[in-house]
């Protein structure tokens, strides 16, 4: 129940991130102009999209995991330095997300995709043409997402890394479910008709601060939870 309650947690707070909405946002848009009149091609290529983040972001917990097994016996001489580590790490990602509702910058340390990355994922987006190749661009731009959404990963994977790679698999499963889920609605909505691209991207805009703010508040919470011996 308790690793129920942190990996929940902490893949709602990751599931809220304003970049990895955007760059959905930007496929969808590349596969609308394409062929405007196929919606079908719309649903298909966010779903391949959504898919191959769902496996990158499994692939990744699962090294990120491996790397904390490697050091494993570091780490139960250290376990008590190591879970505190991992609580203030949640904590300052958390201020970071909570300083952007303040005081919002683009490109901002750990919580969005850097300025510089950005001009190159768009090139690479433009690209797309067809569901396929938004399947094999999805696991590229997946690098380019990190910057922004790893910060909860590696914390959740730390966490889980005392289960063993086959018993946090179950987890990562889950957290990388949660992490989509935001993800597969806005598919959904777009192809159902009940918005366009372009107020997706004009809501996640206008909207961005909040979701900094969500993300901030959930993220310090675990941490602080962690902390305490809460959670």
């Amino acid at each position: 129940m308790l690793t129920f309650w942190r990996i929940t947690t902490l893949a709602l707070a990751d599931s809220v991130n304003p970049c990895a909405i955007a760059v959905l946002a930007m496929i969808l848009l590349a596969l609308l102009i394409q062929a405007p009149e196929k919606r079908k091609r719309v649903l298909w290529g966010g779903l391949a999209f959504v898919i191959a983040i769902y496996i990158g972001y499994l692939v990744y917990g699962v090294i990120i995991i491996q790397f904390f097994r490697l050091f494993a016996e570091f780490l139960r001489e250290s376990s008590v330095y190591i879970f505190k580590g991992l609580a203030i790490l949640a904590m300052i990602i958390g201020a970071l997300n909570i300083k952007d509702f303040f005081y919002y910058k683009k490109g901002g340390i750990a919580t969005e995709m850097p300025i510089a990355m950005r001009p190159k994922v768009k090139k690479i987006i433009h690209r797309i043409t067809s569901p396929t190749g938004a399947f094999v661009i999805g696991f590229i731009v997946t690098l380019f997402l990190l910057p922004c959404t790893i910060g909860p990963y590696i914390v959740a994977s730390g966490l889980l890394s005392e289960l063993g790679t086959l018993g946090a698999l179950p987890w990562l499963l889950y957290y990388n479910l949660l992490f989509v889920i935001p993800m597969l609605i806005i598919v959904g909505l777009i192809y159902f008709g009940f918005t366009k691209v372009s107020q997706v991207s004009g809501w996640k805009e206008r909207n961005i601060r909040n979701l900094h703010l969500i993300a901030g508040i959930l993220l310090f919470f675990v941490g602080v939870a962690l902390l305490m011996g809460w959670i």
